[in-house]
């Protein structure tokens, strides 16, 4: 559709540093893939989506928050589980595509209740 804006398209006052704003690219619907990471173990808990405002709020509250992509809002993780992440640092990959944002993840990082969201599902390799 032509002339649309996508209800993620960066927008004007989000309040993230335009600095940090400038450095991210952002798929067509405005977000970028964060890596969620237990800081001290290196355990990759979970995949999840941000915008310039979910940025934001992650860099300025210590919390994690995510655009639901299914949902169409946000989400701070832990709020209604309890199960929090506490973000210890942030960082931008080389290209600007990613983030990864190391947390102390409290509970399980799944909303299927295993501590990663990928515990389950190992995929067998080929010999």
């Amino acid at each position: 559709m032509t002339g649309t804006t996508s209800p993620h398209a960066p927008r004007p006052g989000s309040g993230l540093d335009p600095a940090i704003a400038a450095r991210l690219k952002r798929d067509p619907d405005g977000l970028v893939p964060a890596v969620a990471q237990q800081y001290d173990t290196g355990e990759v808990l979970m995949l999840g989506w941000m915008d310039d405002e979910a940025l934001h709020r992650t860099l300025t509250t210590g919390r994690c928050t995510y655009w639901s992509r299914s949902r169409r809002e946000y989400w701070v993780k832990g709020d209604t589980s309890g199960h929090a992440q506490h973000v210890k640092s942030v960082a931008l990959d080389c290209d600007g595509d990613t983030l990864l944002v190391k947390v102390d993840q409290v509970g399980a990082a799944c909303h299927t209740g295993d501590r990663t969201c990928f515990d389950a599902d190992v995929l067998p390799l080929g010999k």
